[in-house]
């Protein structure tokens, strides 16, 4: 589980902000392989047995922490990306579009090969933790960051080349079943 990166592309509006974005890769510290859950509702026929029928996809928010340096500058970034779907000098919100990004967390097996890709499609920060100020402390500060996003996509290459498959054998099965009744 320790062998990961996180790679963070900046919304456009954000271009002041892009050295700071490019140190994120180094400083995630924590981040997670999501999950996926359906929605079921239950159906029964007759006296047939009680069957939970899916009927929709649940994608939960994800957190990610990072290292934050002396000047606060991971902070002042994702303070600046939040400002930036909500400024809070007219308080509209911003279309979607303008601050979603993709996110890519990699994973690495034992010989830095890397052998998972997931991306988090079209997330943006919808939180972040405070921050709290200890004079008995000498550790780092650490910001937790809260992420939505519209899905997930397993993007490592036997998930790539399991979906183009399943795209051929349709493509196949439309092209001898398409045009016939019953099919």
């Amino acid at each position: 589980p320790n062998r990961f990166d996180v790679n963070i592309p900046i919304p456009l509006v954000l271009a002041p902000y892009l050295d700071i974005a490019r140190r994120l890769t180094f400083r995630c510290e924590n981040a997670e392989i999501p999950g996926k859950s359906l929605s079921t509702a239950e159906r029964k026929f007759g006296s047939a047995p009680v069957e939970k029928m899916p009927y929709h996809t649940n994608y939960t928010e994800t957190n990610m922490t990072f290292m934050v340096s002396d000047d606060m500058k991971e902070r002042i970034f994702f303070e600046a990306w939040m400002e930036a779907i909500n400024p809070t000098s007219n308080y509209n919100f911003r279309y979607k579009s303008d601050y979603a990004v993709d996110i890519d967390v990699n994973h690495y097996d034992v010989t830095n090969k890397r052998n998972y890709i997931v991306t988090y499609r079209e997330a943006f920060p919808i939180a972040i933790n405070q921050m709290d100020l200890d004079w008995s402390s000498d550790q780092a500060h650490k910001l937790v960051v809260t992420f939505a996003y519209t899905r997930w996509q397993n993007n490592s290459l036997q998930s790539l080349l399991e979906g183009l498959l399943q795209q051929g054998l349709s493509s196949v099965v439309s092209g001898l079943f398409g045009g016939a009744p019953g099919f």
